[in-house]
């Protein structure tokens, strides 16, 4: 299956546990501040961006989905249609990290095979040298694309990101709508 643009719209899922950021690293991209109070997404939230991109305007219709496993319900039916997907953990989450996985196979579930598809691994802003073991290190995320790129053959980018300072939001982005413009020319 090939994913599309339709008329220079494309669509993306943010997916990961809940408080990893995704909220977060869509305010930063679409220019808002930073808030550092938590507030859970309930359900889906929606935002959209229009970017100019090597001369054409698309627009990215950006679908926020709650990580709390109870609103799977509600999420699936978000999936439909997408052209992209980004899974974002959070560094000082390793459950989250551990869970991505899952948040992989539930797109599967309600997407079949995945569209371009970026890893983020977000809250980078909270490394520092002396950092706890418990992190997840930035050799821990590239293995973890390498074996998903392998198993799931899907146009995949791993970035490290930090939703507060804005380091690597705006690359995401970009790398990510190339990849969903490179698939759809091999159509």
């Amino acid at each position: 299956m090939t994913y599309t643009s339709k008329d220079g719209i494309w669509k993306t899922v943010l997916i990961g546990d809940a408080a990893v950021g995704k909220t977060s690293i869509r305010r930063k991209y679409l220019g808002e501040g930073f808030v550092t109070s938590h507030i859970a997404t309930l359900g889906v939230d929606f935002a959209q961006k229009y970017v100019h991109h090597e001369g054409e305007t698309h627009r990215m219709i950006i679908w926020d989905l709650s990580g709390q496993a109870s609103f799977e319900s509600v999420r699936r039916h978000y999936y439909h249609g997408c052209s992209s997907i980004i899974l974002v953990y959070s560094i000082t989450d390793r459950e989250s990290f551990f869970n991505s996985s899952r948040w992989l196979v539930e797109a599967f579930k309600y997407v079949g095979k995945l569209p371009p598809t970026a890893i983020i691994a977000n809250k980078i802003d909270l490394r520092s040298e002396d950092s706890n073991e418990n992190l997840i290190s930035t050799q821990e995320g590239l293995e973890f694309i390498r074996y998903f790129k392998e198993k799931m053959d899907v146009s995949s980018i791993f970035l490290e990101t930090s939703a507060k300072t804005g380091e690597n939001i705006q690359e995401a982005f970009v790398k990510l709508l190339n990849m969903m413009m490179e698939e759809e020319t091999k159509t």
